[in-house]
């Protein structure tokens, strides 16, 4: 293990970041109709990887800051539909289940709620530095060498 920069802080803030968002967001809808939908079941389930993923890549960032970073964009991925659901959940059944039908019907639109929005800004962060970490280069002795 390398000595910690300020590019792997900035990663591990952001994994950690969004987990407890995560957490924030679908505390409450285990065993629930909201778990067991056809629709919102996987969505949820999903979530529950990523959150299993992100710690993975939050300990892993310090001492594999690269496979960290790969493991947080599969993660980031991960959580982007339950969240883009939570701000537009008419919309995304019309695009993603056709037929799909509310128990009670939401206001069509987009539900511009914070903490789905906040979520949501803490993926595109996590993205952010798990795709500049995978960007920058590997300086090699030998190349410094040339």
């Amino acid at each position: 293990m390398t000595k910690p920069d300020a590019g792997r802080a900035f990663q591990a803030a952001s994994f950690l970041l969004c987990v407890s968002l995560a957490l924030k967001l679908t505390n409450g809808l285990a065993g629930t109709e909201f778990s067991g939908g056809w629709l919102t079941g996987p969505l949820l389930a999903m979530a529950y990887h990523s959150m299993i993923l992100f710690v993975i890549a939050l300990v892993l960032t310090f001492f594999f800051p690269r496979i960290a970073a790969g493991l947080g964009i599969v993660s980031a991925l991960l959580c982007v539909p339950l969240y883009c659901f939570f701000i537009a959940p008419v919309p995304f059944a019309q695009v993603f289940a056709r037929g799909h039908e509310f128990s009670v019907q939401p206001e069509r639109g987009f539900h511009w709620h914070a903490w789905p929005v906040t979520a949501l800004l803490s993926l595109a962060m996590a993205l952010y530095f798990s795709i500049r970490r995978l960007a920058t280069r590997i300086r090699t002795p030998i190349a410094d060498r040339a």
